[in-house]
């Protein structure tokens, strides 16, 4: 059997993404109940890491834990990708020695050479590009409070970065409607865009982007390695928080949700993120449960 690795969205099949989302409920439930499960005993995890982490890293190790395996944490200090060593060469060894590995770091054209010379499956933790984890998690929280996401209106507030491209991607996995507002400038990648031109429409007034929404999401205005950007994020990203006022233009039952770390004040009000509307600590949660329906997959 080939290696599968999970890089973005599109490296699985829509039926195998509706799939890990059942899978992650169904683990949740049995960790709740006390359920042993240990499918991956002797498995070793090599989680490398250039960006800084609190969910991903404890999710993913946890994960391990519960699993009966195991995770070693590599930063850069504590490798030779630090020193200098290729990424060709770093997946060559590494690969040799863990089961399955997973990458945060800046370029998504790192990942993919890594992916390119691993043995082993690797899995995208983070990039500038993509952010295919944290859509797992997402999509599992909205099922297990409203249902199947297909075909509901899910709206992006802010910067089109990695979680807007993962959200394309995911609009398009998952069969819902999505609509970006983001500021002029600030625009997710036009080619990503262009995939999934028939689901996904771009605006620039949130009003009219939130309206009779199912899902609101957001994330932070300036991301990791963009933050002498800060004050002119500020400026041009203004009208674009998420406020209470914002929330009442979508549906009644409508939720909001946000990868965190959240900067109340900023890109949401502090009564969205912590008021009714909010799911952002199951969302937070739901990372350990899907990526341990993500690993039991790849590793199965």
């Amino acid at each position: 059997m080939s290696i599968r690795h999970f890089l973005t969205l599109m490296d699985l099949s829509p039926d195998e993404l509706e799939g890990l989302i059942q899978r992650a409920i169904e683990l949740k439930s049995m960790h709740k109940n006390g359920n042993r499960h240990t499918p991956l005993r002797n498995r070793v995890l090599g989680m490398i890491f250039e960006k800084s982490s609190t969910r991903t890293r404890v999710s993913f190790e946890t994960a391990m834990a519960h699993f009966g395996g195991h995770a070693i944490f590599l930063s850069l200090r504590d490798t030779q990708l630090g020193r200098g060593e290729t990424v060709e060469d770093s997946a060559r060894v590494l690969s040799r020695m863990v089961d399955v590995i997973m990458i945060r770091t800046f370029e998504h054209e790192k990942i993919e050479l890594f992916a390119e010379y691993s043995q082993v499956p690797v899995i995208n933790a983070l990039t500038d590009l993509y952010h295919p984890c944290q859509l797992l998690a997402d999509m599992q929280t909205y099922v297990e409070h409203r249902g199947s996401i297909r075909g509901r209106i899910v709206t992006w507030v802010g910067d089109g970065n990695n979680m807007s491209h993962s959200y394309i991607n995911a609009a398009r996995q998952f069969g819902f409607e999505l609509r970006l507002a983001c500021p002029k400038g600030y625009d997710p990648d036009a080619e990503i865009m262009a995939a999934a031109a028939d689901q996904v429409t771009l605006l620039r007034d949130p009003v009219a982007a939130v309206k009779d929404s199912d899902l609101v999401v957001t994330d932070v205005w300036a991301s990791m390695g963009q933050e002498e950007e800060q004050k002119a994020r500020e400026k041009a990203f203004a009208g674009y928080q998420v406020t209470a006022e914002l929330m009442q233009q979508a549906k009644d039952d409508a939720l909001f949700m946000h990868c965190l770390p959240a900067h109340r004040g900023e890109e949401v009000a502090a009564n969205v993120i912590d008021g009714p509307w909010s799911v952002a600590w199951d969302e937070a949660e739901n990372r350990l449960h899907a990526q341990k329906a993500l690993l039991e997959f790849l590793l199965s």
